[in-house]
């Protein structure tokens, strides 16, 4: 039943919030959108404010393990789990960073794009406690002709969940949420004009921050939510996207420093052409998570089922997620026993342990030309993953699986996602995917 009340509140934010009163100056001339692009740039990449130009590749690979199994922890209690992770929190939530503008005039909002989240939130003044924010401004709502504060009767503030939402002794609708033991965002709910590139979307739900710490890094304003539920910035904006969105995903760990992946809106979000497959999306709680149903991966001509236990050999619906912000791909632990046990047979030679502890399995000079294809197959969709993607190097002369198995939720990272044009389509609840060369992509 609550998920059935989750649907339909879905449906009444989609048709309150995304009226004609989203279009903007950006509309075309028969006043009909067709859809916008913005950048999306690595944390790691020399574009990024996040780049640290000390860190080596090593440096790079273990900090992205870490994060990714950090999220993994927090990803993991809020779908329900007693997480067995154990992991320092690091820096949250995700992998990849946008920039798009708020507020009349338009103010730059630098923001962790995240299908992870749903809100939308940057730090605005007052701060009463916030984290230090450098080279991108904070939000003064005082200075936006378009801003307005959200009561706690608003649609906006019914979609916040019970333990995320309070009313103040004015009736403005208060939100915080928390992203891990030391990191949160709280303030007001609030509407205001959004800007992707010049493209204006008026009346948009965000949070408001005026209470904000723990792990953000001090080069961003806050996160900027396509996640699956209410109040993400694809569902609010349905009425111009039509709930589609897709991205491709550049390689992260090469030596070219001047490519940027492409996040797709509305109509320049259609996955066309041939080789397209799709998959379904499956709702299940919390509404967030795109959840996708894994049926096995053929390892060479191996097929290894991914069944649990308590199934009796019945492949559960909506057993992963797809997640843009963990790099890692996390799997059952039982399966991935028996997918390695193939894995390591067709590739023969000798494993060696990885000197950092982290990954499981690994080899020293690994030859690409002996790792077989490995295809997951998806309910209805077949994705065989480059090699490239399966096998990274960790450090000189060490290549390591990027796929390792936890005890709770299971993620499809964006590792096995490069150079795939991923769509997500959530009014059809179909999630794309179409092998492409992502440094070259450009939408037709």
């Amino acid at each position: 039943m609550k998920t059935l009340a989750l649907l339909h509140l879905l449906l009444t934010l989609s048709v309150s919030l995304s009226t004609s009163n989203h279009h903007g100056d950006g509309s075309s001339g028969s006043g009909n959108l067709q859809g916008f692009t913005v950048d999306l740039i690595h944390r790691d990449s020399p574009l990024s404010p996040l780049y640290n130009p000390t860190h080596s590749r090593s440096n790079r690979v273990q900090n992205a393990f870490n994060r990714s199994i950090s999220r993994a922890s927090t990803l993991s209690r809020r779908a329900g789990f007693t997480t067995k992770i154990e992991a320092d929190i690091f820096e949250v939530p995700g992998e990849y960073v946008m920039s798009i503008q708020i507020g009349t005039p338009p103010v730059k909002v630098l923001g962790v794009a995240d299908t992870g989240s749903d809100l939308t939130w940057a730090q605005c003044q007052p701060c009463q406690n916030c984290y230090k924010q450098v080279n991108v401004p904070y939000l003064v709502p005082s200075s936006s002709s378009t801003y307005q504060q959200l009561s706690c009767q608003s649609k906006g503030c019914e979609a916040l969940e019970e333990n995320q939402s309070s009313c103040d002794s004015q009736n403005t609708c208060q939100y915080k949420m928390m992203y891990g033991d030391r990191s949160y965002t709280s303030g007001d709910l609030a509407m205001d004009t959004f800007w992707f590139g010049l493209t204006p979307m008026k009346n948009v739900a965000f949070g408001c921050g005026h209470d904000n710490n723990g792990t953000f890094n001090v080069n961003v304003s806050g996160i900027i939510g396509l996640g699956g539920g209410p109040l993400s910035v694809v569902n609010q904006l349905n009425s111009v996207v039509q709930g589609q969105f897709s991205y491709c995903l550049t390689p992260q760990f090469n030596d070219i420093t001047n490519q940027t992946s492409k996040i797709y809106f509305g109509d320049l979000a259609k996955v066309n052409g041939s080789n397209v497959v799709s998959t379904p999306m499956i709702r299940k709680e919390p509404s967030t998570y795109y959840y996708l149903t894994l049926q096995s991966v053929l390892v060479g001509n191996t097929s290894v089922s991914y069944e649990r236990s308590f199934s009796k050999n019945k492949v559960v619906k909506g057993n992963i997620i797809i997640d843009s912000g963990t790099t890692l791909t996390l799997v059952n632990r039982d399966f991935y026993s028996a997918f390695t046990s193939v894995l390591t047979d067709a590739i023969g030679g000798q494993t060696v342990e990885d000197p950092q502890g982290l990954f499981e399995l690994c080899y020293r000079d690994l030859e690409l030309t002996f790792v077989p294809k490995m295809t997951f197959r998806f309910d209805g969709a077949d994705v065989e993953l480059p090699v490239t993607s399966t096998f990274l190097e960790v450090q000189k002369g060490l290549s390591c699986l990027t796929i390792v198995p936890v005890d709770d939720l299971a993620i499809f990272g964006n590792l096995l996602q490069q150079n795939f044009l991923v769509g997500y389509d959530l009014v059809n609840e179909k999630v794309y995917f179409k092998p492409t060369d992502c440094m070259r992509h450009v939408v037709d």
